[in-house]
């Protein structure tokens, strides 16, 4: 890309570039810039300074890129459309050097989309664009190219009308509040906007109030997803300093219980677990993030609708899904994962769930990825091998869990938590109830698995059940003679006794997705037995061994 300032020179002289500069009015200016204080990934900025646009297991070339040929609705386009790499680009090159490449392909991206409304204008992808555009304008504005610049800083200000009329457009939840936040960023720091602010800032609490429980967590429940929340109300919050503005109290309020949520469902090694369709992300970029949102809280323990529960003592972290999946409209990677755990030690993790391909591209066969979301993908207890919640063929969630009680309690021993959910009444008359223990002193965890009839359904011959314990990858497992125990070992943590009564332990092949999409072997510890119209009782206990 050594050619990207010239070739920069040569897009600037073309009419239509020229076209995109508002003339006869005031020339727009920035208010301020916006300072990201999130630190961005050095090799990914690498990659681009390279020539080379990465994202999970595709490559976009960059020299001579047409934005034309960059479909805004796949999981790469849309990240390289919404320029949030231009956080990347910075982590690795100063400005002298980074510049030439950023202005480079915002020229191209100017001159394939920044005269006409097309899907590259979707509301969430515009409200990317202005947060990033804004907090690195000094990336994209370092040359004196009077008419690149003027083209820019109108096609934001033409976006942030656009927006003004379009955000509630967007999906509910994330999307909705990304268009609303770039539009509140618009409105702050463009001298054109100014005006706009009191309609943006209102329309970012809508979003909020609507996606947003009232715990903090997205009602998506998407780890993936709350980290973004994070991020975005964190660079919108770099734009208030920047315009000089005190940050709303609202906003502030919604920053801290997203990230009290967000830390909630982290795991000891700093990763997130692997939940609705999503893996355990990049633990550098989490890092990153909590360092720099500007936002501080503690992980939230007990939740509402949120829904993951976090035990810990010592070290040893365990979380539970207590909530019915997401409603249909909030996502199309909803999974069936009521009442799955994961448990770390220390800084291994060593019961997952097999995650999936999240929002970033994947090489995933698209069967691998739906079979993902499954209850029997999940670290929990399966009937007849059938999803608590249904996953209908188009991939939305269907008929299944709807509510799930839960009671939790602490004392001098140990904080216990006894969760149920209603996703096997209807096929089989039987609710399934798991009641967790984990010590004070962080060296056991006891497990009850119920099936209990309720319901007019009676099943009239015995079903199976299996009730999975996916491993992390490099965690063994020793099975022991008598089929109910097994030793666990693995890299980073002193070995585990796993016990288990009322059913027949084996030891199976398991599949987890990392947090670069990438599919890895593993094992998983399953629980064999079958139920009657009577019921059943399944009882097991990890135990660390010093």
């Amino acid at each position: 890309m050594s050619q990207s300032g010239g070739g920069l020179s040569r897009l600037a002289t073309l009419p239509l570039l020229q076209r995109l500069v508002e003339r006869g009015k005031p020339p727009l200016r920035l208010i301020g810039v916006a300072r990201d204080h999130v630190t961005g990934s050095k090799t990914r900025g690498e990659q681009l300074l390279a020539g080379r646009f990465v994202s999970g297991g595709e490559v976009v070339e960059l020299a001579g890129l047409n934005w034309g040929s960059i479909d805004p609705a796949t999981p790469a386009g849309a990240e390289l459309h919404g320029f949030a790499w231009l956080r990347d680009l910075a982590a690795a090159a100063t400005r002298e050097k980074g510049a030439p490449l950023a202005e480079d392909l915002a020229g191209r991206w100017l001159l394939a989309h920044g005269a006409k409304v097309d899907a590259a204008w979707a509301p969430a992808l515009w409200g990317e664009r202005l947060l990033f555009w804004l907090a690195y304008a000094p990336y994209l504005l370092s040359r004196r190219d009077a008419d690149y610049r003027s083209a820019l800083l109108n096609t934001a200000a033409r976006a942030a009308r656009h927006l003004a009329g379009t955000a509630d457009e967007a999906a509910p939840g994330l999307p909705r509040i990304t268009a609303w936040a770039g539009l509140t960023a618009a409105c702050l720091l463009l001298s054109s906007g100014t005006a706009r602010l009191a309609k943006a800032e209102t329309g970012l609490s809508r979003a909020l109030a609507s996606a947003q429980y009232d715990d903090g967590g997205l009602m998506s429940r998407s780890p993936a997803e709350q980290a973004a929340l994070v991020d975005r109300l964190g660079v919108l919050r770099a734009a208030y300093a920047a315009a000089r503005h005190d940050f709303p109290q609202g906003f502030e309020d919604a920053g801290a219980a997203a990230l009290a949520a967000l830390h909630g469902v982290i795991m000891g090694d700093g990763s997130l677990g692997a939940w609705q369709g999503g893996n355990e992300g990049s633990r550098a970029a989490i890092a990153a993030l909590i360092e720099g949102c500007g936002f501080r809280a503690r992980p939230l323990r007990n939740p509402r609708g949120w829904g993951y529960h976090r035990l810990s003592a010592l070290g040893t972290i365990l979380v539970i899904d207590a909530a019915p999946p997401p409603a249909r409209k909030l996502t199309r990677s909803g999974s069936a994962s009521t009442l799955a755990l994961e448990l770390s030690d220390g800084q291994q993790k060593l019961v997952v769930n097999c995650g999936g391909p999240g929002p970033h591209a994947s090489s995933l066969p698209e069967g691998l990825a739906a079979a993902l979301r499954t209850t029997a993908a999940h670290s929990t207890l399966t009937l007849a091998d059938t999803n608590s919640t249904a996953i209908q063929p188009d991939g939305t969630l269907g008929r299944g869990v709807e509510e799930v009680p839960v009671t939790r309690s602490e004392d001098n021993d140990a904080s216990r938590i006894e969760a149920s959910h209603d996703g096997y009444i209807r096929g089989f008359g039987l609710v399934h109830d798991r009641a967790l223990s984990l010590g004070n002193d962080g060296k056991e965890i006891r497990g009850l698995d119920r099936l209990t009839p309720r319901g007019r359904k009676k099943i009239r011959e015995d079903v199976p059940f299996a009730i999975r314990f996916h491993l992390a990858p490099g965690v063994e497992a020793v099975p022991t003679a008598d089929g109910l125990g097994a030793l666990i070992r693995s890299p980073g943590a002193p070995p585990w006794n796993f016990r288990c009564r009322g059913a027949q332990l084996g030891l199976e092949e398991s599949v987890i997705v990392d947090g670069a999409g990438t599919l890895r072997s593993a094992l998983q510890l399953v629980l064999v037995g079958e139920v009657s119209h009577l019921g059943a009782e399944i009882g097991w206990q990890f135990r660390r061994s010093s």
